[in-house]
């Protein structure tokens, strides 16, 4: 009786495996299917950031590994304005109608106004209409915060094509008689198309971290709820970005690291399993540090640092806009980010399409 009992439960086991195997091998991933990006065409460099402070090219670019940056000019140009522009080119890109998409969202800390969202105009001005949306602030982390919201509405089911963006107006909130931050930021948009796929490419895991901690180190602390804007508030500057250089260097340094290294080994990667480490461009000395704890080399690692500045939540999806033509399907990519509240996070990534011809 125990022998025919055991018999039926080995049987129901390896039926249940079996039916576990195909439901793995027939999981539903969020796949990046295209990816766009725009960048202001006016080009805030070292040299001529030496005349409004303080500074020079070489101490700027020893120190963070920047030569250039992008900055949007104009009366009433918000960061929707970048951002639209970097969908209406990935919805050409990808052969998508406005009509298609299931859902919009905006990683920003610099959208054009507390409400209406940057989402909302973003769709607007590119034709989506009656379609979900939403901004996410996660500062520098925002885009892979974003990056994994739109997965996980992709894995349930529920949409089917999801756009991704990462942009910031930075260059509205630094204050440029502050050395310590003018040379860092710049302005741009990326902006990623999520659809469903059971090819085992896409997103496969993600990690979201954040610690309240550290929100005194780097923030805007005006503007808000807390210090709406009077006289007092815009004498003492505190609608500008405000960041303790040191401590901010030295968290990030490990984080990032940290989070790059621990979402490798949950995925038994290696080095050598790895095609790009696409890193959240804040300070090209962060950059090697967190590629030497994964232990690949430069030239596995995505850099535009010196040509686009530290543009917030627009850094990652620009690296992969640079770097399309050089990516393959199956290619394993770690994504990572560090920034202010403090937040951090890494995703690893399948590419999933050959470079376009």
């Amino acid at each position: 009786m125990y022998a025919k009992k055991l018999r039926q439960n080995l049987r129901k086991n390896n039926k249940t495996h079996r039916r576990s195997k195909r439901t793995m091998q027939n999981k539903i991933s969020a796949a990046i299917t295209g990816v766009s990006g725009y960048v202001p065409e006016y080009v805030l460099t070292n040299e001529e950031l030496e005349k409004l402070v303080e500074t020079n090219d070489e101490w700027i670019t020893s120190r963070t590994g920047i030569k250039e940056r992008r900055i949007l000019k104009g009366e009433g140009q918000g960061t929707s304005v970048m951002a639209a522009k970097a969908v209406s080119d990935l919805l050409a890109k990808t052969n998508t109608k406005p009509e298609e998409i299931d859902l919009v969202i905006c990683a920003t800390v610099t959208p054009d106004y507390f409400f209406p969202s940057a989402s909302n105009l973003i769709c607007k001005a590119v034709g989506i209409r009656e379609t979900a949306s939403f901004d996410l602030a996660a500062a520098c982390s925002g885009f892979l915060n974003a990056l994994a919201t739109g997965a996980v509405f992709i894995e349930s089911g529920r949409y089917k094509k999801v756009i991704v963006v990462g942009a910031d107006k930075m260059s509205a909130i630094v204050d440029y008689t502050d050395r310590t931050t003018c040379i860092l930021f710049g302005d741009g948009a990326g902006a990623v198309l999520l659809e469903p796929n059971d090819e085992g490419v896409g997103v496969q895991d993600f990690i979201l971290k954040s610690d309240g901690e550290g929100c005194e180190s780097l923030m805007q602390k005006g503007g808000g709820s807390a210090y709406p804007p009077t006289h007092e508030t815009i004498d003492q500057k505190l609608h500008y970005i405000r960041q303790e250089g040191q401590s901010v260097f030295k968290f990030a340094v490990t984080r990032m690291a940290d989070i790059s290294a621990e979402i490798m080994e949950r995925n038994q990667l290696t080095g050598e399993d790895v095609r790009f480490l696409v890193p959240h461009q804040a300070n090209k000395r962060i950059i090697d540090a967190t590629a030497s704890r994964m232990n690949i080399g430069e030239e596995k690692v995505m850099l535009n640092i010196q040509k686009y500045g530290n543009t917030t939540a627009a850094t990652i999806p620009l690296c992969l806009w640079d770097y399309e033509n050089q990516l393959k399907k199956g290619d394993n990519l770690i994504l990572a980010a560090f920034g202010g509240g403090f937040t951090w996070a890494s995703a690893y990534v399948k590419w999933a399409y050959d470079p376009k011809k």
